[in-house]
């Protein structure tokens, strides 16, 4: 039996929680998404909707999941070593890897499991575009009249190397014509991209959020700039035509022995060994080392003994690697495909064309410029702009509005 005392106890809790629940609303959130951490291989898009659903998960008053696959690779057999499903992470949300038939992620449990899931969503955010789980996800949710944030993740940007352009704009067609503009909220990270999306998507509002990134707090003061007068050069991301790496490459044979790179990343192994033969054919092997893939303290080391970040892609949504860079008081070096001009002007690095010839001024140029200042300069922006908690802020908020307006 309870007391007197235990039974008022209930109640104020009881009306607490009412309270609490009047004046913030549980949301439940859904994010359906062909890859999740720790699904690595895919890139910057993987390590930003983790670092968003983290600070997500975080905020009072919201309830989030995740489906996707146990896709690791684009075979068939790069499978997650996953136990259970759902899995519920450290982080405090329930993650359900599905698990992958065939390809780089197709999962018929994935497909059986939408209905359910988006019928217990609040509001819907779909990441990727030219994916299996896209087209249904976005019938289901007209049909159940849910609202929706889709992000892109750069998809709908192009440059002179995309594939399949025809079928590309077919699919777009169709997803345009599953879509409610009152709806659906196209989430983009840059006003670059804010505006190419706009001309595929047509049937939904636009609007941006940047990514966050984590800060490490263990960035030495006392580290060594061009030891020797070596400049180390690196580059961190998925191996890719899109990424400009035969450039960056191009660049580093035009300049002198004491300009060495790292490339940490991996990718189809035909375009891997396309790289190391065009790395050899220029007489590079001393010079430019090809480290796989890093993720964790590997990639905090790679970053703790370079000099400059090169980032020479030919199209970005946002280049996550760049933040990453900056955070780790890192300057780098972006091409103009990619959303970073404030570099330039915010003291801690460069923005300029991919060609091979532009690369090397730029590289020339920061060898005679103050690196351990502008290492800080990049740092101090990370911290002061790019918080993930101001970035789920921010996505809550997209939340909120969408779901009273398709209920109003």
């Amino acid at each position: 039996m309870y007391s007197l005392k235990n039974k008022r106890n209930l109640r104020n809790t009881t009306y607490d929680k009412c309270i609490k629940n009047i004046l913030s609303p549980q949301i439940k959130v859904l994010h359906v998404v062909p890859t999740f951490y720790p699904a690595t291989y895919f890139g910057g898009p993987v390590f930003s909707l983790y670092g968003l659903c983290n600070a997500l998960s975080r905020m009072d008053g919201t309830e989030l999941r995740v489906l996707t696959t146990d896709s690791n690779g684009p075979r068939w057999q790069d499978h997650l070593d996953i136990q259970s499903v759902p899995t519920r992470r450290p982080e405090g949300y329930e993650v359900y890897y599905c698990r992958k038939w065939w390809g780089r992620e197709f999962s018929g449990q994935l497909l059986s499991m939408l209905y359910p899931m988006i019928r217990w969503a609040d509001v819907v955010h779909l990441t990727s575009v030219y994916s299996f789980s896209t087209i249904p996800a976005l019938l289901l949710c007209r049909l159940l009249r849910k609202p929706v944030v889709w992000s892109p993740r750069g998809a709908l940007q192009r440059w002179e190397g995309s594939t399949k352009p025809i079928l590309k704009r077919i699919w777009e067609i169709i997803c345009n014509g599953l879509l409610s503009p009152s709806r659906c909220v196209l989430h983009v990270t840059s006003n670059d991209e804010a505006e190419e999306s706009r001309r595929r998507i047509t049937r939904a509002r636009v609007e941006v959020v940047e990514n966050g990134v984590d800060i490490p707090s263990n960035v030495s003061n006392h580290r060594s700039w061009m030891p020797g007068g070596a400049l180390r050069l690196l580059f961190i991301g998925r191996l890719d035509p899109k990424k400009g790496i035969e450039n960056l490459l191009q660049a580093l044979k035009m300049l002198d022995e004491r300009v060495s790179l790292t490339i940490c990343g991996t990718g189809e192994s035909s375009y891997e060994s396309s790289l190391q033969a065009l790395s050899n054919d220029l007489g590079l092997a001393q010079r430019a080392c090809f480290s796989g893939h890093a993720e964790g303290e590997v990639k905090s080391r790679a970053f703790w003994n370079a000099d400059v970040c090169v980032v020479p892609s030919y199209t970005e949504n946002f280049a996550m690697v760049v933040a990453e860079a900056l955070a780790h008081g890192v300057p780098v070096i972006a091409s103009r495909g990619t959303p970073w001009k404030e570099l330039t002007q915010r003291g801690c690095g460069l923005w300029v064309q991919n060609d091979p010839a532009s690369l090397v001024k730029a590289i020339a140029e920061m060898r005679g410029l103050n690196l351990s200042q502008m290492g800080e300069n990049g740092r101090q922006w990370m911290e002061e702009s790019f918080s993930w908690e101001a970035v789920a802020g921010r996505t809550h908020a997209i939340y909120t509005r969408l779901i009273a307006e398709t209920t109003s």
